[in-house]
């Protein structure tokens, strides 16, 4: 039965529950990421039953073209905020990195989960086991990049079936999550390989004005991932860049202070920009319990209920601040060239 926009059921001895149906991708990676955010959400709200609706969205469908070159926003997401528009879903769970910097009217980013490791990985051929990208014979240093797409587990089929690569680059958070950290033969860290913004990050995404959904996901903030990301958010947001531009980002926190490294490139690398900044996010403890955030208010997309406000401000401006030092240093002018070069292609 439904009330309105919710949905309930009734069980055999008459109890009746909430239902709360949570959308996502048919992929066996995004699949497991869903169950990872319901259990945690079944954890908290034990009376509420959670039904997950699973879709396939445009990107899922278009396997044999870059997403730089689809031309369309929104390739992980459209179909699942679709649905959340329509009342169909409640909640719908995300990879941070797959949802743009300004969501649609309406939406929001209710929560973000605590980060798996953001960096990228070396998956090597199997007869290349043990070695790492160093260590292959040929062109180690003059590595030749091919353009692949599809899942985890068509991308991992493809380099064992075949012998078309050496070896392929995967977020080590999806291989983690797929129980394939076996495969992982090298991590790339910040000095060989910076990540893309949001990356190993689990989103939550809901209607802005549907308060209890939000309060109810807002717990599962974790504080110190929410002002990382919002801080790359910004930065990527403020040199309008995305898919198609290659901006690159490596954020940590330390003793009170968020640390953003920025970068942009050509598409060939042989040009880039890349700087750090520092801001603090300290606050104090009884002042932060007894902040009421403002539930309206939106940040690079993210309205994080548990999260100090002035904290969130701090992480915007940071990213803001080293888009501006980039920008003035020539950012636009490389961010520009490699649109139009990917343009062309």
């Amino acid at each position: 039965m439904a009330d309105g926009p919710y949905k309930y059921i009734r069980d055999a001895d008459g109890k009746v529950s909430r239902v709360i149906r949570v959308g996502t991708r048919k992929s066996q990676l995004a699949r497991i990421q869903t169950d990872s955010v319901v259990e945690k959400l079944k954890e908290l709200h034990p009376d509420v039953q959670f039904e997950i609706v699973a879709m396939s969205t445009t990107g899922d469908k278009i396997l044999d073209t870059a997403l730089s070159k689809i031309g369309e926003k929104s390739l992980f997401t459209k179909e699942l905020e679709n649905a959340l528009e329509k009342n169909e879903v409640d909640l719908v769970v995300h990879s941070l990195k797959d949802l743009p910097t300004v969501l649609p009217v309406g939406f929001t980013i209710g929560s973000v989960l605590k980060r798996e490791n953001p960096h990228d990985a070396v998956v090597l051929h199997p007869k290349h086991k043990g070695k790492c990208l160093d260590s292959l014979a040929n062109k180690s240093y003059t590595l030749t990049v091919v353009f692949q797409r599809g899942n985890l587990n068509t991308r991992l089929k493809k380099l064992d079936e075949k012998d078309d690569f050496s070896a392929i680059i995967l977020a080590a958070a999806g291989l983690r999550r797929m129980g394939w950290e076996n495969r992982i033969s090298q991590i790339l860290g910040p000095n060989d390989c910076m990540y893309a913004v949001g990356q190993g990050a689990l989103a939550v995404e809901v209607r802005a004005r549907d308060q209890d959904i939000l309060e109810m996901v807002s717990v599962l903030n974790d504080s110190d991932t929410v002002l990382r990301c919002i801080a790359e958010r910004a930065f990527l947001k403020h040199l309008e860049g995305g898919c198609s531009v290659p901006v690159a980002v490596h954020t940590e926190v330390k003793n009170s202070q968020l640390y953003l490294t920025g970068a942009v490139y050509s598409l060939d690398g042989s040009d880039s920009l890349k700087e750090t900044m520092q801001t603090s996010i300290s606050s104090d403890k009884q002042d932060e319990e007894q902040e009421k955030v403002d539930e309206k208010v939106q940040r690079v997309g993210i309205t994080a209920l548990k999260v100090s406000e002035a904290a969130q401000d701090a992480a915007v401006k940071l990213g803001v601040d080293l888009g501006n030092l980039l920008l003035s240093k020539g950012a636009k002018e490389i961010l520009t060239v490699a649109r139009q070069l990917n343009d062309a292609r």
